[in-house]
C-alpha cells in the first residue's frame, strides 16, 4: 500500500501520477456524461419543429461546447491554473468575433431563415430588388436563379433584414394583363372578347374565376385589365399565352386594339 502511495506521489514537474490518474478518471466520466447529454439533445431536436439543417448545426455547436468544457475540467483536474488560459480564450474569442462580424451575422441570418421558413428551395421570391428561384439555402448565402439564367448569391444578413416577397408559397399566382380598346368599341363587346381570350388560354384556374374590368379612360383609348389565376409553376406560360390570345381575339372579333397616336388635320387657307 505504501508502495502505491509512493508511486502516486511521483511527479513530472508539478503534475503527479495521482493527478494524471484523476484526470483520466475525470475524462472518462466527462465522456460518459457528454454521450448521455448528446443523446438527450438529439431526441429533443428530433421532436422540435426546427429545420433538419438547423438541428444539425445546433447539435454540432452543442457538441463542440461540451467537449470544450470537458477539456477545461480535465486540465483543471491536473492542478493546472486555468485562469490565464480562460482569459486568453476570452480575448481570442473576442478578436475572432470582431474579425468575423459579417460572417457571424450571415450565419445568424441563415439560422433565422432556416427556422422561420419564409421560403423554401424552388420558391420564386423577390428581395432587395432581386427576384429569382431559390436554388440553395446555406448558413452564409442564399442562391437565386433569375429569370434570365443568372446565379445570384445573396448574404443571409440582408435577407433576414429585408422584406421578402414569396410568389409561390400559396401555390398559385394572379396573372394580370392590360389592354386598350377604342372608345367606339362597346364595353361589353370588349369584355366578351377578353373572356374568349381567357378561354383560349390553357392552365387558367377556374377558381378563383377570371375577371375583366374597365380600369382607366385614356386620351385616345379605354384601358381594360384582365385578371386570372394560375398554378405557381404555370405563371409565365399563362402570362405570355394570354397576351398572344388577347391580340388574336381582338382581331377575330373586330375590336380595335388602340395605341397612342397623333392625328394631324390640314386646313386649307382660302383667304
Amino acid at each position: 500500500m505504501s508502495d502505491l502511495n509512493e508511486l502516486l506521489k511521483r511527479s513530472v514537474g508539478s503534475v503527479s501520477l495521482g493527478d494524471v490518474l484523476t484526470a483520466v478518471i475525470t475524462l472518462l466520466v466527462c465522456m460518459v456524461v457528454i454521450r448521455v447529454l448528446l443523446k438527450l439533445i438529439r431526441r429533443l431536436l428530433a421532436k422540435s419543429k426546427l429545420d433538419s439543417r438547423v438541428q444539425k448545426y445546433v447539435f454540432s455547436g452543442v457538441k463542440l461546447l461540451l467537449y470544450l468544457v470537458a477539456a477545461i475540467i480535465v486540465v483543471g483536474s491536473l492542478g493546472i491554473d486555468m485562469t490565464s488560459l480562460v482569459a486568453l480564450l476570452s480575448v481570442a474569442s473576442l478578436g475572432i468575433t470582431l474579425a468575423a462580424e459579417d460572417v457571424l451575422a450571415n450565419v445568424a441570418g441563415g439560422l433565422v431563415l432556416l427556422s422561420s421558413h419564409p421560403f423554401a428551395i424552388g420558391d420564386f421570391i423577390e428581395v432587395a430588388g432581386t427576384s429569382g428561384t431559390v436554388e440553395e439555402i446555406s448558413l452564409n448565402h442564399t442562391k437565386l436563379i433569375t429569370a434570365d439564367g443568372l446565379l445570384v448569391m445573396l448574404p443571409n444578413k440582408s435577407l433576414a433584414d429585408s422584406q421578402v416577397t414569396n410568389y409561390t408559397a400559396l401555390g398559385r399566382r394572379r396573372v394580370v394583363q392590360k389592354v386598350t380598346a377604342s372608345y367606339d368599341a362597346p364595353t361589353e363587346k370588349v369584355k366578351d372578347t377578353c373572356q374568349k381570350a381567357l378561354e383560349m388560354t390553357d392552365k387558367v384556374l377556374a377558381d378563383p374565376a377570371p375577371a375583366v374590368w374597365l380600369t382607366q379612360y385614356g386620351d385616345s383609348s379605354i384601358e381594360y385589365t384582365v385578371y386570372c389565376w394560375a398554378a405557381a409553376g404555370d405563371y409565365w406560360d399563362v402570362y405570355f399565352a394570354l397576351g398572344e390570345h388577347l391580340r388574336t381575339a381582338f382581331a377575330e372579333n373586330g375590336v380595335e386594339m388602340t395605341y397612342d397616336h397623333l392625328n394631324v388635320h390640314i386646313v386649307e387657307n382660302r383667304g
